[in-house]
């Protein structure tokens, strides 16, 4: 028997042989149990072996969601590979810029997506193996040099035969942010199981200190539970890792676009105990739903909802808690770059600063000022500087020294990642408030203001349905704050009534100053908040209301 490792292959592999009959993961029509799960991992991993992959090497994950998705993530840990995930939104330069900047060297693909694929080919010369998911299209295989999964599988053993792995094995994920193109955050896979994944303890609270703890953390009456965004979401990745080493089920959304009449309907029939959600723009349309089919389902079986990777405003927690009067509503701060940064309890609020949350400081987590001279040193009570994490965190963005120099940097002899969230030190030295992205803070006279403390307060008016906030310009402060927002059922707030509800939750220097009405709020590919949008779109003066 090899040793085992903090790695995710070693440890999915005791889950395996522990509860291999326990059912793993659904996705639609695809139904597997444990067992069944690693067998199909174990082909694909002596598949890319076949081809020629070895310890190292970069294979895209080019899908949909879909079982394949995470069979194929398991394969590349299995032999040492590193799984790149691939925004399937992505086409032209985008796309080319991933398989190039990750050194691809093969991967596995919707059929759907063929035509993409072969349109930037010329410009990935290292990417060689390509393997084809069938996903009900009909494109030509060989016009790329693919070969379909199911067939290739049907000649490859189930057994496992791999050698000893290590917690040093990488794990990659591509985060788009909010410009530019997209980054890969190097991490150890021993670094992400306790930064992302809660060190094995999510459900019971206490982390492993060996790899074999994996087994005494595992839940003996396993709980159902669905992560609702892309698997190409680290948030949704990570949580599909989470439930698969404590020998749950896992359900993922088999629809290409979130639609919450959809999501309950899964909810009721797999009877799921834990939904995930990624911030607002999934709890909007889930809670409308819910607000337009009162009573359809049968969703009792619900105890947690939680979020993390984006925003989710006390307004959009408390609705859920009105819905689920039962039910655990937890709200997590983190990042690609940070895993998980601390749960929002609520018990304790900077009131007259305001933020987004509260989070306990420790010799891990603390607030990072940069000086004018470019030193980093830890914050004082009552400074703002920058959401910080220091242990367990990535070696730094493949192939880009230069951001991983700007935000790795060295503080008393510890490596700290500044996560670009700005947050305040307490002054009982302890607690710290996390308010946003520093890049997006808005300068009006002199005042710093933080959108996402607006868009929490404006989404606390009834006729709110989402909003963002950007600065504008004004001849007087600079800047201004401006909302972009739109409505529930061609409502049209005035923008009075909105300074007035967000006089209720933020000191009035906050509040808006000009207010503009859209259909829909733009976001990114990978859901985040599309501010550049939401600027030109208040710049144009569309949709400007009195």
């Amino acid at each position: 028997m090899t040793n085992k490792s903090f790695n995710i292959a070693d440890m999915f592999e005791m889950i395996v042989d522990a509860v291999p009959e326990r059912e793993a993961l659904i996705c639609g029509d695809y139904r597997t149990t444990y067992k069944e799960f690693d067998e199909r991992a174990n082909q694909l991993a002596h598949l890319l072996v076949s081809r020629g992959i070895k310890a190292g090497d970069h294979v895209g994950l080019y899908m949909y969601n879909c079982g394949e998705y995470l069979e194929g993530m398991m394969a590349c840990f299995k032999i040492r590979a590193v799984p790149i995930n691939v925004n399937y939104r992505y086409v032209g330069e985008e796309l080319s810029y991933i398989f190039t900047n990750a050194d691809m060297v093969a991967c596995i693909h919707g059929r759907e997506f063929i035509p993409n694929i072969k349109d930037i080919q010329a410009s990935a010369p290292d990417l060689k193996t390509f393997i084809s998911v069938n996903d009900g299209t009909s494109e030509d295989l060989a016009s790329i040099g693919s070969v379909d999964l199911e067939t290739e599988l049907a000649n490859q053993p189930k057994i496992r035969e791999f050698g000893e792995r290590s917690g040093d094995d990488l794990f990659i994920l591509y985060t788009g942010g909010t410009t530019g193109y997209p980054k890969g955050v190097m991490w150890p896979q021993e670094n992400v199981f306790f930064a992302a994944m809660s060190g094995g303890g999510a459900f019971s609270g206490n982390p492993c200190e060996k790899p074999e703890d994996i087994l005494d953390r595992m839940a003996q009456h396993p709980m159902g539970g669905i992560a609702l965004a892309p698997l190409m979401h680290g948030a949704s990745w990570w949580y599909a890792c989470i439930m698969l080493l404590a020998g749950n089920k896992l359900v993922l959304n088999p629809n290409k676009s979130l639609v919450g009449e959809q999501v309950w309907g899964i909810v009721e029939q797999e009877k799921l105990n834990l939904i995930q959600i990624v911030g607002d723009a999934m709890a909007i349309p889930l809670l409308e739903s819910l607000k337009e089919n009162e009573g359809r389902w049968d969703l009792s079986s619900v105890f947690n909802i939680g979020s993390g990777g984006a925003v989710f405003s006390e307004a959009k927690q408390q609705e859920f808690r009105e819905a689920f009067p039962n039910c655990f509503i937890t709200n997590a701060f983190g990042s690609s770059e940070s895993g998980q940064m601390g749960k929002d309890s609520g018990s304790k609020k900077d009131e007259e600063n305001g933020g987004l949350g509260n989070v306990e400081r420790s010799e891990f987590m603390d607030v990072i000022i940069t000086e004018e001279d470019g030193t980093h040193r830890h914050a004082k009570p009552g400074e703002v500087g920058d959401f910080s994490r220091s242990g367990h965190i990535p070696r730094g963005y493949y192939n880009d020294p230069e951001k991983t120099a700007k935000t790795f940097v060295p503080v008393d002899g510890k490596t700290w990642l500044l996560t670009g969230d700005q947050a305040r030190l307490e002054a009982d030295g302890q607690s710290i408030t996390v308010y946003g992205r520093g890049s997006n803070c808005i300068n009006s006279g002199g005042e710093k203001i933080f959108p996402e403390e607006v868009e929490q307060a404006l989404k606390a008016h009834p006729e709110v349905y989402d909003c963002l906030v950007v600065a504008t310009p004004h001849e007087r402060w600079g800047s201004q704050v401006t909302a972009v927002i739109s409505t529930k059922k061609g409502a049209k707030p005035s923008l009075e009534s909105l300074q007035e509800e967000a006089r209720k939750h933020i000191a009035g220097y906050k509040v808006p100053r000009e207010l503009h009405i859209a259909d829909e709020i733009g976001r990114l590919p990978n859901g985040k908040p599309d501010y550049k949008w939401a600027k030109e779109y208040a710049l144009s003066k569309e949709g400007i209301s009195a």
